[in-house]
């Protein structure tokens, strides 16, 4: 049927059979009984299970997030038309002017894989993780990567209430909430229109009181800048400085944490990299 052709489950198929494996940095793997991608590779590459995809393929589940969506176009490495078109068949708004980027820009993913000693995250504007490494998942003990992804900041600030283990030395966890709030005022001058980024808004309003009575404040600044201290289960208090970095050409920002060299802080980081490192899965 020519309906079929653009289902979401077709387009994966066809272009996960399209993508040469060498080429999506898959290596060995012995004899290849199909050309392409396997499945199990393109849920390795994209951060979800095989079983994930194969429902994906098979037309069992349509509708996947945009960020999942973002994550199966770059593992795919599809061009722009083509991420717009699996977008859109995943009943998505396609990235563009005046919508949440949810891709991680080249240039970010160039940062991130070349830091890898460094606590590193990558989120979109409304502050949906996009990337995280192992150490910062680490430091504010989140699960692995590739559960990690997906969560919200703001929700898991105003409603689950996680940022609990985090303060700063002046104000507490006060000044944390405030900045992520003026934040996302600021975004909202230019996605206020996108429907997630509203969706996010309404739904922590009506069950945040204290983010609604920030939000009405009306405050809009960058986040540009902090100084935290997280009170780590392991290592103890560790106070770090948080920098984002926008991306030019997408709305998206890496969150970088580092300490100043020499001092009890950075022995704590360095003990952090040790325990990773410990308990990295070694590669197949």
């Amino acid at each position: 049927m020519p309906s079929e052709i653009q289902t979401l489950g077709s387009l994966l198929r066809t272009w996960r059979e399209r993508t040469d494996p060498k080429d999506a940095g898959m290596v060995g793997g012995g004899r290849r009984r199909a050309k392409g991608l396997r499945r199990e590779e393109l849920a390795a590459l994209a951060g979800v299970s095989a079983d994930y995809v194969v429902r994906l393929e098979q037309g069992r589940f349509r509708t996947p997030s945009a960020q999942v969506v973002a994550a199966l176009a770059r593992a795919l490495r599809l061009s722009g038309s083509e991420t717009e078109l699996l977008f859109r068949a995943a009943n998505h708004l396609p990235p563009g002017p005046g919508t949440v980027s949810v891709e991680v820009p080249p240039a970010a993913q160039r940062i991130v894989s070349r830091m890898p000693d460094q606590p590193l995250a990558v989120f979109t504007a409304e502050w949906t993780l996009l990337f995280a490494n192992r150490l910062l998942c680490a430091l504010f003990d989140l699960p692995s990567p590739a559960e990690a992804v997906g969560m919200n900041l703001v929700e898991r600030t105003f409603i689950e209430g996680t940022t609990s283990v985090i303060s700063t030395p002046l104000g507490g966890n006060e000044v944390f909430e405030r900045a992520l709030v003026a934040d996302l005022r600021l975004s909202a001058s230019d996605l206020g229109h996108d429907p997630a980024f509203q969706t996010l808004v309404a739904s922590v309003r009506a069950r945040s009181p204290r983010f609604a009575a920030l939000w009405d404040e009306g405050s809009a600044a960058p986040h540009n800048a902090l100084v935290k201290t997280v009170h780590h289960p392991v290592v103890g208090d560790l106070t770090i400085d948080c920098d984002t970095l926008m991306v030019t050409g997408s709305n998206v920002r890496i969150i970088a944490c580092s300490t100043p060299p020499g001092g009890p802080d950075a022995e704590k980081l360095d003990a952090l990299r040790a325990l990773v490192a410990a308990t990295a899965v070694p590669a197949a």
